[in-house]
Protein backbone atom coordinates (compact mmCIF):
# COMPACT_ATOMS: atom_id res chain seq x y z
CA UNK A 1 0.00 0.00 0.00
CA UNK A 2 1.51 3.33 -1.05
CA UNK A 3 1.69 5.63 2.04
CA UNK A 4 0.45 8.73 0.69
CA UNK A 5 -2.93 6.27 0.90
CA UNK A 6 -2.25 6.17 4.44
CA UNK A 7 -3.82 8.90 6.89
CA UNK A 8 -2.12 9.43 10.56
CA UNK A 9 -3.29 10.09 13.95
CA UNK A 10 -0.96 11.56 16.36
CA UNK A 11 -1.67 10.75 20.23
CA UNK A 12 -0.96 14.38 21.81
CA UNK A 13 -3.48 14.09 24.85
CA UNK A 14 -1.14 13.35 27.46
CA UNK A 15 -0.53 15.57 31.25
CA UNK A 16 3.30 15.29 31.07
CA UNK A 17 3.10 15.10 34.64
CA UNK A 18 6.86 14.06 35.00
CA UNK A 19 8.10 16.87 33.17
CA UNK A 20 5.28 19.54 34.15
CA UNK A 21 8.18 21.49 36.06
CA UNK A 22 9.91 21.70 32.92
CA UNK A 23 7.04 22.70 30.87
CA UNK A 24 4.80 24.44 32.77
CA UNK A 25 1.47 24.97 30.68
CA UNK A 26 2.83 23.53 27.64
CA UNK A 27 1.34 20.55 26.84
CA UNK A 28 4.02 17.51 26.60
CA UNK A 29 4.41 17.35 22.73
CA UNK A 30 4.27 21.20 22.35
CA UNK A 31 8.07 21.08 24.73
CA UNK A 32 10.31 23.24 22.38
CA UNK A 33 13.07 21.61 20.40
CA UNK A 34 15.39 22.78 18.30
CA UNK A 35 13.35 25.73 17.72
CA UNK A 36 10.23 23.99 16.88
CA UNK A 37 7.34 21.86 19.22
CA UNK A 38 8.35 18.01 19.42
CA UNK A 39 5.29 17.44 18.10
CA UNK A 40 6.04 19.49 14.56
CA UNK A 41 9.11 17.32 14.57
CA UNK A 42 6.65 14.46 14.27
CA UNK A 43 4.26 15.92 11.99
CA UNK A 44 7.52 16.96 9.51
CA UNK A 45 8.62 13.47 9.70
CA UNK A 46 5.53 12.03 8.87
CA UNK A 47 5.41 14.45 6.09
CA UNK A 48 8.87 13.13 4.44
CA UNK A 49 7.40 9.68 4.81
CA UNK A 50 4.57 11.15 1.94
CA UNK A 51 1.72 10.17 4.70
CA UNK A 52 0.79 14.37 4.89
CA UNK A 53 -2.87 13.84 6.25
CA UNK A 54 -2.51 14.32 10.18
CA UNK A 55 -4.78 14.26 12.92
CA UNK A 56 -3.78 15.50 15.86
CA UNK A 57 -5.69 13.93 19.12
CA UNK A 58 -5.49 16.56 21.57
CA UNK A 59 -6.23 17.06 25.29
CA UNK A 60 -4.62 18.57 28.15
CA UNK A 61 -4.55 22.44 26.78
CA UNK A 62 -5.83 21.37 23.71
CA UNK A 63 -6.22 25.47 22.45
CA UNK A 64 -2.12 25.52 22.63
CA UNK A 65 -1.66 22.97 20.09
CA UNK A 66 -4.61 24.10 17.46
CA UNK A 67 -3.34 27.78 17.68
CA UNK A 68 0.08 26.32 17.15
CA UNK A 69 -0.78 24.37 13.92
CA UNK A 70 -3.33 26.54 13.08
CA UNK A 71 -1.20 29.97 12.47
CA UNK A 72 2.54 27.92 11.55
CA UNK A 73 1.36 25.16 9.11
CA UNK A 74 3.71 22.38 8.19
CA UNK A 75 4.64 22.08 4.37
CA UNK A 76 3.11 19.24 2.71
CA UNK A 77 0.87 18.16 5.68
CA UNK A 78 -2.77 18.92 6.14
CA UNK A 79 -3.01 19.21 9.83
CA UNK A 80 -6.15 18.91 11.69
CA UNK A 81 -7.08 18.67 15.98
CA UNK A 82 -9.83 16.81 17.51
CA UNK A 83 -9.75 16.91 21.32
CA UNK A 84 -10.93 14.58 24.09
CA UNK A 85 -13.30 16.15 26.26
CA UNK A 86 -12.23 13.61 28.67
CA UNK A 87 -9.80 10.81 29.25
CA UNK A 88 -10.81 7.70 26.18
CA UNK A 89 -7.63 5.61 26.93
CA UNK A 90 -5.04 5.59 23.86
CA UNK A 91 -7.50 3.65 21.50
CA UNK A 92 -10.38 5.16 22.32
CA UNK A 93 -8.55 8.56 22.10
CA UNK A 94 -7.85 7.06 18.43
CA UNK A 95 -11.43 5.94 17.69
CA UNK A 96 -12.41 9.77 18.62
CA UNK A 97 -10.25 11.09 16.16
CA UNK A 98 -10.84 9.29 13.42
CA UNK A 99 -14.81 9.19 14.12
CA UNK A 100 -15.52 12.00 11.69
CA UNK A 101 -13.14 11.86 9.48
CA UNK A 102 -13.90 11.81 5.35
CA UNK A 103 -12.71 10.55 3.32
CA UNK A 104 -11.92 7.35 5.22
CA UNK A 105 -8.57 5.72 4.23
CA UNK A 106 -8.11 1.87 3.48
CA UNK A 107 -5.29 2.22 6.47
CA UNK A 108 -4.38 4.54 9.56
CA UNK A 109 -1.01 4.66 11.17
CA UNK A 110 -0.84 5.62 14.95
CA UNK A 111 1.86 7.27 16.73
CA UNK A 112 2.45 8.61 20.23
CA UNK A 113 3.17 12.37 20.42
CA UNK A 114 5.61 12.48 23.19
CA UNK A 115 8.24 9.77 21.41
CA UNK A 116 9.69 9.13 17.64
CA UNK A 117 11.50 6.50 15.89
CA UNK A 118 13.83 7.18 12.78
CA UNK A 119 12.89 4.55 11.09
CA UNK A 120 11.50 4.37 7.20
CA UNK A 121 7.85 3.10 7.65
CA UNK A 122 7.90 1.72 3.95
CA UNK A 123 7.88 -1.76 5.09
CA UNK A 124 5.46 -1.13 7.58
CA UNK A 125 2.95 -0.08 4.48
CA UNK A 126 4.50 -3.13 2.23
CA UNK A 127 3.20 -5.37 4.99
CA UNK A 128 -0.43 -4.59 4.06
CA UNK A 129 -0.02 -5.97 0.52
CA UNK A 130 0.28 -8.96 1.92
CA UNK A 131 -3.31 -11.09 2.64
CA UNK A 132 -4.42 -12.47 6.00
CA UNK A 133 -2.27 -9.36 7.66
CA UNK A 134 -4.42 -6.76 9.47
CA UNK A 135 -1.83 -3.89 10.40
CA UNK A 136 1.91 -3.90 11.71
CA UNK A 137 3.97 -2.80 14.76
CA UNK A 138 6.95 -0.87 14.72
CA UNK A 139 9.82 -2.41 17.21
CA UNK A 140 13.02 -0.69 17.83
CA UNK A 141 16.24 -2.64 19.22
CA UNK A 142 17.35 -0.93 22.56
CA UNK A 143 20.76 -1.88 24.36
CA UNK A 144 18.58 -1.11 27.53
CA UNK A 145 14.89 -2.10 27.13
CA UNK A 146 14.29 -1.50 31.17
CA UNK A 147 11.88 1.59 30.86
CA UNK A 148 9.73 0.17 27.58
CA UNK A 149 7.60 -2.54 26.82
CA UNK A 150 9.04 -5.20 24.69
CA UNK A 151 7.53 -7.00 21.60
CA UNK A 152 7.05 -11.32 21.76
CA UNK A 153 6.48 -12.23 18.41
CA UNK A 154 5.83 -16.02 16.92
CA UNK A 155 7.61 -18.06 14.32
CA UNK A 156 5.73 -16.20 11.66
CA UNK A 157 6.89 -12.91 12.65
CA UNK A 158 3.26 -11.82 14.07
CA UNK A 159 3.12 -9.94 17.41
CA UNK A 160 2.41 -12.20 19.94
CA UNK A 161 2.37 -10.14 23.24
CA UNK A 162 3.66 -6.90 25.01
CA UNK A 163 6.31 -7.62 27.57
CA UNK A 164 6.32 -6.37 31.00
CA UNK A 165 9.37 -4.09 31.17
CA UNK A 166 13.29 -5.31 32.14
CA UNK A 167 17.03 -4.93 32.12
CA UNK A 168 18.76 -5.75 29.12
CA UNK A 169 18.73 -5.42 25.00
CA UNK A 170 15.39 -5.98 23.67
CA UNK A 171 13.08 -5.57 20.84
CA UNK A 172 10.61 -2.55 22.20
CA UNK A 173 7.64 -1.29 21.36
CA UNK A 174 8.12 2.10 19.78
CA UNK A 175 4.50 3.18 19.85
CA UNK A 176 3.89 2.94 16.04
CA UNK A 177 0.98 0.93 14.79
CA UNK A 178 -0.82 0.71 11.39
CA UNK A 179 -4.31 -1.06 10.87
CA UNK A 180 -6.21 -1.80 8.06
CA UNK A 181 -9.78 -0.26 8.16
CA UNK A 182 -11.22 -3.89 8.65
CA UNK A 183 -9.26 -3.99 11.91
CA UNK A 184 -9.69 -1.04 13.03
CA UNK A 185 -14.09 -2.29 13.13
CA UNK A 186 -12.97 -5.41 15.25
CA UNK A 187 -12.05 -3.04 18.03
CA UNK A 188 -13.69 -3.58 21.32
CA UNK A 189 -16.68 -1.33 21.92
CA UNK A 190 -16.18 -0.13 25.49
CA UNK A 191 -14.17 3.32 26.49
CA UNK A 192 -11.54 3.51 28.10
CA UNK A 193 -9.77 1.73 25.54
CA UNK A 194 -5.95 0.83 25.38
CA UNK A 195 -3.88 -0.43 22.33
CA UNK A 196 -2.15 -2.41 24.67
CA UNK A 197 -4.10 -3.30 27.45
CA UNK A 198 -7.37 -3.76 24.95
CA UNK A 199 -7.06 -3.95 20.84
CA UNK A 200 -4.30 -6.49 20.69
CA UNK A 201 -5.32 -8.93 22.86
CA UNK A 202 -8.80 -8.96 21.27
CA UNK A 203 -7.14 -9.18 17.73
CA UNK A 204 -5.06 -11.66 18.42
CA UNK A 205 -7.60 -13.83 20.22
CA UNK A 206 -9.99 -13.38 16.91
CA UNK A 207 -7.05 -14.51 14.66
CA UNK A 208 -5.88 -11.31 13.22
CA UNK A 209 -2.20 -11.39 11.97
CA UNK A 210 -0.57 -7.87 12.75
CA UNK A 211 3.04 -8.03 11.62
CA UNK A 212 6.52 -7.19 13.32
CA UNK A 213 8.23 -5.01 11.74
CA UNK A 214 11.87 -4.63 13.34
CA UNK A 215 14.14 -1.39 13.07
CA UNK A 216 17.58 -0.91 14.28
CA UNK A 217 16.46 2.75 14.67
CA UNK A 218 17.27 6.26 16.58
CA UNK A 219 14.56 6.66 19.25
CA UNK A 220 13.62 8.63 21.95
CA UNK A 221 11.09 9.96 24.10
CA UNK A 222 10.47 12.81 25.81
CA UNK A 223 8.34 11.67 28.85
CA UNK A 224 11.17 12.18 31.71
CA UNK A 225 13.33 15.10 32.98
CA UNK A 226 16.30 13.00 32.03
CA UNK A 227 14.91 12.19 28.24
CA UNK A 228 13.81 15.57 27.71
CA UNK A 229 16.89 17.21 27.45
CA UNK A 230 18.47 14.52 25.10
CA UNK A 231 15.71 15.72 22.21
CA UNK A 232 17.14 18.80 21.39
CA UNK A 233 20.68 16.59 19.78
CA UNK A 234 18.42 14.07 18.95
CA UNK A 235 17.00 16.71 16.40
CA UNK A 236 19.63 18.01 15.21
CA UNK A 237 21.47 15.23 13.99
CA UNK A 238 18.44 13.54 12.36
CA UNK A 239 17.42 16.63 10.09
CA UNK A 240 17.51 14.61 7.56
CA UNK A 241 14.23 12.72 8.39
CA UNK A 242 12.81 16.36 8.34
CA UNK A 243 13.46 17.40 4.63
Amino acid sequence: MASDQIAAVVLAGGFGTRVKHLLGNLPKPMAPVAGRPFLEWIVRYLAAQNIRRVILSTGHRAEIVEAHFKTQPVPKAMVSCVPEVQPLGTAGGFLNAIRNAAPQPPAWLVLNGDSLALASLGEMTATLEHPGISGAVLGVRLADASRYGAISQNAAGDLDKFDEKRPGARLINAGVYLFKAEAIRQFPQRLPLSFEMDVFPALIAAGARLKVCAAEAPFLDIGTPESLPLAEKFIRDARAWFA
